[in-house]
């Protein structure tokens, strides 16, 4: 029962007695909340603790679910500070709340009936400065710009594994890998939009009543968001292993014979989906055991982050070497089928993960003002759009694809011909 008279008075504190502040993060609500149970604990242990006033007529001490009040002489204002527990209380450190003790030894009421406050001093201003809305339209084109992205992706990916699949003469181990990087790439975009919708609905939607703030905080709220978390750092690292693949599938029908046996699909089953679980399991269990906060976006720990990155960086290099090496060899006297593939994969090798080497040492938390946007523009552009250059460069620019294209279709016309003449 007291635990939910603290949530409503934390949620009265952001939500109704400051209009500006209408919606929060799962960060701001969290350590906002933390420091508000430190306070009240001081508060409380002050209250309990400190020796009684020598005055004959006093207002006592109180602690009102804002502020700590202590014993005040009738007839007089106190002023105490504003609770450091504020979001914005390093713009309001030196104000003052006050209250007024009346001669009669009670708090002074207002004309409904409650304990007379002024906060003015407290609150957060409510002018938006022309940056701060320049920021917000920002984040909100970003937004726009990746979801476009990964939308568009996710629809050319899935087109491209029908196509793969469902032609018996493209079933081959060049085309299995395009396959399952294509998949990588599928299931990133899901669990980019299945993370963001998790983060509006828990973490961002307006407080209306208690239940609201009750699921926010409580940590089942948290876990479908940590979980699409999980799934997307598992399919980034999916998407640089299965595209490592690609550079080692060419490398090896051109240059060199490796991943030769009997099961040729089976090493690059184990580099594309198994390589990413030997970081993502660390990393989780890190997380789990040490920032087991919100949505595990935010990167306290430096270290934990790079049991994530240096797989990326580590992959993004010896594609670049494999890149010099395609390069420098003598690639006229291949087969027309090895020769597109190889103009493909070096095609896309500069793009693919080109912004995870020039960035990796740039992370969020370190990066601020135009550096900022800058990163967080390609980051998202690049990422969000790979998937749709991948499938128009390895499939729908694939003339072995559009050759099989162009024969169903003229089978097709040709069934529907008999159909219709035979009527």
């Amino acid at each position: 029962m007291h635990r939910t008279q603290d949530i409503m008075a934390l949620i009265c504190l952001l939500f109704l007695e400051l209009p500006m502040f209408e919606m929060a993060s799962g960060k701001v609500l969290e350590e906002t909340y933390r420091k508000w149970v430190q306070y009240k604990e001081d508060c409380i242990k002050m209250i309990g603790n400190e020796p009684l006033p020598q005055a004959s007529v006093f207002c006592n001490r109180s602690f009102d679910r804002y502020a700590c009040w202590p014993d005040t002489p009738a007839g007089s204002m106190v002023n105490i500070s504003c609770p450091f527990y504020l979001p914005w209380y390093y713009k309001v450190s030196h104000g003052v709340v006050r209250r007024r003790c009346g001669t009669d030894g009670f708090w002074v009421r207002d004309d409904s009936g409650q304990v007379w406050r002024d906060m003015t001093q407290c609150e957060e201003e409510e002018e938006v400065t022309s940056q701060e809305l320049w920021f917000k339209q920002l984040m909100v084109s970003f937004r726009m710009l990746y979801t476009v992205g990964y939308s568009l992706s996710l629809f050319m990916l899935i087109m491209a594994v029908i196509i793969l699949l469902s032609f018996r003469k493209l079933h081959c181990t060049r085309n299995y890998i395009h396959a399952n990087l294509f998949l990588s790439f599928i299931l990133r975009a899901v669990s980019v939009i299945v993370k963001d919708t998790m983060l509006e609905r828990h973490w961002g939607k307006e407080i209306m009543k208690q239940t609201d703030v009750s699921d926010m905080l409580s940590h089942q709220a948290a876990l479908g968001c940590r979980v699409a978390q999980v799934m997307m750092q598992y399919c980034v690292l999916a998407n640089h292993y299965w595209f490592f693949g690609e550079a080692i599938y060419l490398y090896s029908v051109l240059i060199a014979s490796v991943f030769i046996d009997n099961n040729k699909n089976l090493p690059y089953i184990c580099l594309g989906w198994g390589t990413p679980l030997l970081f993502v399991v660390p990393w989780v269990v890190m997380k789990l055991l040490n920032e087991n906060n919100e949505c595990w976006a935010v990167n306290e720990n430096m270290n934990y982050w790079w049991i994530i990155r240096f797989p990326i960086l580590f992959a993004s290099l010896i594609v670049k070497v494999i890149l010099s090496k395609l390069r420098a060899s003598n690639q006229s006297g291949y087969p027309d089928y090895k020769l597109r593939l190889a103009k493909a994969t070096l095609t896309l090798i500069p793009l693919f993960g080109i912004h995870e080497v020039i960035f990796i040492f740039a992370t969020d938390e370190q990066t601020t003002g135009v550096l900022r946007y800058i990163k967080v523009f390609f980051t998202l552009f690049l990422n969000s759009f790979q998937g749709f250059l991948v499938a128009v460069l390895y499939c729908y620019a694939n003339k072995e694809v559009r050759t099989e294209l162009k024969r169903k279709l003229r089978s097709w016309r040709i069934e529907a011909e008999i159909v219709c003449c035979g009527q």
